[in-house]
């Protein structure tokens, strides 16, 4: 039957979508007009040489595979993880963070409330124990496994209920890269034989390339949600930004250690001993690494002594509120060599400290003397003795009420003696002569601060191993006589390194301080003429820490020898820029690129281009301060 009202509707439906067609070809219209317009602007812009952000980070190209992506030259593939073992170790991610090679990491958390996860764990409780009665009352044999899951359950709604543990999903993606296919196949199998081995399961990614891939960029975005259920204790285990090589949970920052960007951590004292060599050639940096352990140590509470040959501690010394003295024929300070140790414990026994101020006494005067003869030492043995007899030091004396004799005295024994005579005429040039005043006094220096440095610049070359000698005699005296944290730094240890006998004291005091909580830091730029001594060698080997920077050629194959390097390594050290090298730790060692931040570097710079500008910050400073009335000095710390 014709119905006139279904041809109506008919009508205004097919006006209805001619409309809709003529509004969408204009509104495409406007769209092409707009994107034409976008690009005609992109093109004037590219004439102008205005480049986007976007135009400059993308790759030239894309092409996504099943399991991998090819971003311009670069093959790009992601895993994911899908199953843990029921027990995991801490840093078991770490042999993935240490590979040699470039690779993006992510991980997204998502937590779980406590109150859905008690819940859900609660039944499973409930299922477990329901059919662990069951199989017993049927008299089946017991089921470790659910025996096990259900103990992990308990322990693990105890620690939700008191708050120990938080629980989450959590997802980790690795994307790798590799420069041809069959190197990312190669990578891609040494990845999964990696966290096998842990009995930690992963997969690559398969029709999914381009999602992963945007899962491991820096933007948040879990395209995969790839996730396993976890409890925190286990989540943390995977946290990647460890070196679990050369990580503790005590002690200083050293550096980064640049195989991976981690955070050198490492406590000394945590070492078989406490002892530290540092070897570099001038200006890369040795000083500057062993300046920042030094105002990182004094904020742990350690006690620092510091011979610096070339007035390098000065402004580090004055700034933390140390001691600085300075040895030299025109100073005040005075050390006496003749100095008795003092007593250790109630049992020191008078003959033995006074054996050893012998024996001490007579390796600085074969410094000051040269070579003896067998003759010459036994006449300076009887001397010495004599010397300390004539102000009544002997076996049966209170030592504690007894006048120190000085080098005159010294001299005067030799004189009287039978074949004395040349000695002291040899010896006079240090009580009488040129270099009188240095070793011909009563000591007058405290060593009562946190920080002490002494200064040997001043002294002309001929006496710093003799005043260098003399102060660590000195400073070992004070560190036997009470046990503290302290460290020990010589600078320019190749001085000592050219005579025997102050070589073979530094050796027997990097031997001997661990029993007293001393460590010795060493450091030279002369690596050949220490490590060819047989006692540089022997203060190698007795030093648990080593730090390794720029090196020069003539020196590197010794070095390698020494330290027993790899070709790649060598050439680190051959190439390696100011700051950076490899540090060693035990049998551990990494790359490490020593920073500082702006305040620490202001301490400790020896850069004179910064030395200048932050004096002159300090003139302008104290200008400005005596124009607005403030008058007064300006300390080291007002830069």
């Amino acid at each position: 039957m014709f119905n006139p009202n279904t041809i109506k509707k008919q009508e205004e439906l097919e006006k209805r979508q001619r409309l809709t067609r003529e509004n969408e070809s204009k509104k495409s219209e406007v769209e092409n007009v707009e994107l034409t317009r976008e690009m005609i602007e992109e093109e004037k812009a590219y004439r102008r040489g205005i480049v986007s952000i976007k135009d400059l980070i993308a790759p030239a190209s894309m092409e996504v595979k099943p399991d991998f992506l090819r971003l311009g030259e670069k093959y790009v593939r992601t895993f994911f993880v899908i199953n843990y073992p029921r027990y995991i170790s801490v840093g078991w991610f770490s042999p993935i963070i240490n590979l040699n090679s470039t690779f993006d990491i992510a991980m997204f958390f998502y937590p779980v409330s406590s109150a859905v996860i008690l819940k859900q764990l609660k039944k499973k409780v409930g299922a477990l124990e329901a059919q662990i009665i069951s199989d017993a009352e049927k008299g089946a044999a017991r089921d470790p496994l659910r025996e096990t899951a259900l103990r992990d359950i308990e322990a693990l709604r105890d620690a939700l209920t008191q708050g120990i543990e938080k629980f989450f999903q959590f997802a980790l993606y690795t994307t790798i890269y590799a420069d041809s296919l069959d190197e990312l196949n190669k990578l891609s199998d040494e990845i999964e034989n990696i966290v096998g081995s842990r009995l930690v399961y992963s997969r690559k990614v398969f029709y999914q390339a381009e999602q992963g891939f945007n899962s491991t960029l820096p933007l948040g975005n879990d395209e995969l949600y790839i996730t396993f259920n976890m409890n925190s204790s286990p989540v943390a285990s995977s946290f990647p930004f460890i070196s679990s090589e050369l990580t503790s949970d005590n002690g200083i920052l050293y550096g980064i250690n640049r195989h991976n960007n981690s955070l050198i951590l490492f406590d000394r004292f945590s070492l078989q001993n406490a002892n530290a060599v540092v070897f570099a050639t001038s200006g890369a940096g040795k000083s500057y690494a062993i300046k920042l352990e030094v105002l990182r140590s004094l904020m742990m509470g350690t006690e620092v002594i510091i011979i610096d040959p070339e007035y390098e501690y000065k402004h580090l010394s004055d700034a933390v509120g140390g001691t600085y003295i300075n040895i030299s024929l025109a100073s005040e300070n005075k050390i006496n060599p003749f100095d008795l140790p003092r007593a250790i414990g109630s049992e020191a026994k008078a003959e033995d400290i006074i054996r050893s101020a012998v024996i001490t006494a007579k390796g600085l005067v074969r410094l000051m003397l040269g070579q003896l003869t067998h003759e010459e030492d036994s006449i300076v043995d009887r001397a010495l003795l004599e010397t300390y007899a004539k102000k009544d030091i002997t076996p049966d004396s209170d030592l504690s009420k007894a006048e120190l004799p000085i080098m005159q005295d010294f001299q005067d024994i030799l004189e009287g003696m039978e074949g004395g005579a040349d000695l002291a005429l040899r010896l006079r040039k240090y009580t009488q002569g040129t270099f009188a005043g240095l070793f011909n006094s009563p000591t007058n220096v405290q060593m009562d601060n946190q920080l002490v440095c002494f200064s040997v610049r001043d002294l002309e070359d001929e006496l710093r191993p003799i005043a260098i000698y003399t102060i660590i005699n000195y400073i070992w005296n004070i560190v036997r006589s009470e046990m503290k944290k302290r460290i020990l730094v010589i600078d320019e240890a190749w001085w000592m390194m050219q005579h025997e006998d102050s070589a073979k004291f530094i050796f027997a005091l990097v031997k001997r301080c661990r029993k007293y909580y001393l460590g010795v830091t060493t450091i030279t730029q002369d690596v050949n003429d220490f490590l060819t001594s047989p006692y540089g060698q022997a203060i190698v080997t007795n030093s648990s820490l080593q730090l390794l920077l720029k090196q020069s050629p003539a020196s590197i194959d010794l070095i390698q020898k020494t330290f027993v390097l790899t070709e790649g390594e060598k050439y680190l050290l051959l190439e390696c820029g100011v700051g950076e090298g490899i540090f060693f730790a035990g049998h551990k060692h990494a790359a490490i690129k020593v920073v500082a931040s702006y305040t620490e570097d202001q301490l400790i710079t020896s850069d004179p281009r910064q030395l200048l500008e932050i004096e002159e910050a300090k003139k302008e400073f104290a200008a400005q301060m005596g124009g607005e009335g403030g008058g007064g000095e300006v300390d080291e710390m007002g830069i």
